[in-house]
C-alpha cells in the first residue's frame, strides 16, 4: 500500500462510469495493481493523455503529466489528477536529472515506435533507487481473439494497427530492453486472461454507441449513476472477470522496473 491509491476503491465501477465497458474492464484491473506498488514523490506519469487515469486511480494528484499531444483538438483534459502538465516527447523530457522517484506509463509504451531514446531518458529523470512502473500488450496479445480463429494473422494484424501497438513483448524482452539502458527488472507479470482478452474484441464492436456519445455530446457514457440499471448489469457480468487471478499467460504485462542505488 501506498499514499496515492486507496485499496476499498472499486475501480471496475469507477472507470464503467466513464468508459465503455471493454476499456473499463481492461483499466479497472491496471488500476487496482498499484495499490500494492512503491509509488513515491515525486511522480511522473509519462504519456498522461486526458488524465482521466490518473485522476481515477489515484487519491492524491501526481506532481507532472507528460504528453505530446495536449492541444485544444485535444479534447477535454482531467486536469486534477495532476500539480503540473508538460507537453513534451517521452525522448526528451524537460527535466533535470534524477527529477523523480516513480516513473508511471499506463498502456503508453506500446504505441512509440522507436522506445529506446524513451527508456533512455526514464533512466535519465529517475533519482537512484527510483521506480519505473509501466504496463502493455504481450507477446500474447494476439493469442485468443475469436475473430483470428476464421481470419488467422490478418486479423490479429488489423487488431494491432487498429490498437496502433508497436510492440507487444512478454517480460523477458522487456527485461533485456530495459537492462540495456541500466534498468532491472524487479517483478513482471502476465494479466487479462484469454476470457478478458475476448470480451475486449468484442466491445470492439458493441461499443459503437459508445463512440458516438462522444463524438456528439461528448462524454462515453451518459448516465454515470448508481441508478443507471445498465451500468449496474456490467459491473455484475464483469466483476468475476476484474476478480480472476493472475493467468500463467496473459495478453497484457506490467512490469516493476528499478534505477540502482
Amino acid at each position: 500500500m501506498n499514499l496515492y491509491t486507496d485499496p476499498k476503491r472499486d475501480h471496475l465501477w469507477q472507470q464503467l462510469c466513464d468508459l465503455p465497458y471493454f476499456r473499463a474492464l481492461l483499466r479497472a484491473i491496471e488500476a487496482r495493481f498499484y495499490d500494492d506498488l512503491p509509488i513515491a514523490a515525486p511522480v511522473l506519469d509519462l504519456g498522461s493523455g486526458d488524465g482521466l487515469f490518473a485522476q481515477q486511480t489515484f487519491t492524491r494528484p501526481l506532481d507532472v503529466g507528460i504528453d505530446p499531444f495536449y492541444s485544444p483538438t485535444f479534447g477535454k483534459i482531467y486536469r486534477d489528477g495532476y500539480k503540473a502538465l508538460s507537453t513534451a516527447e517521452g525522448a526528451h523530457m524537460p527535466f533535470a536529472n534524477d527529477s523523480f522517484q516513480t516513473i508511471i506509463s499506463n498502456s503508453v509504451l506500446e504505441h512509440i515506435p522507436d522506445i529506446e531514446p524513451v527508456i533512455a531518458e526514464c533512466y535519465r529523470v529517475l533519482k537512484p533507487g527510483g521506480y519505473l512502473l509501466f504496463c502493455s500488450p504481450s507477446d500474447h496479445f494476439a493469442d485468443w481473439f475469436v475473430g483470428a480463429t476464421v481470419l488467422g494473422d490478418g486479423y490479429r494484424n488489423w487488431f494491432n494497427k487498429i490498437a496502433r501497438h508497436h510492440h507487444c513483448d512478454g517480460p523477458e524482452a522487456w527485461g533485456k530492453r530495459l537492462a540495456k539502458y541500466g534498468l532491472t527488472v524487479e517483478r513482471a507479470w502476465y494479466y487479462f486472461s484469454p476470457r478478458a482478452l475476448r470480451i475486449l474484441e468484442l466491445g470492439h464492436f458493441l461499443g459503437v454507441p459508445n463512440l458516438l456519445s462522444k463524438i456528439v455530446l461528448g462524454q462515453w457514457v451518459l448516465w454515470p449513476s448508481k441508478q443507471n440499471p445498465t451500468l449496474r448489469l456490467l459491473h455484475r457480468w464483469l466483476s468475476p472477470v476484474y476478480n480472476e487471478p493472475l493467468p500463467k499467460q496473459g495478453a497484457c504485462v506490467f512490469v516493476v522496473a528499478r534505477k540502482p542505488l
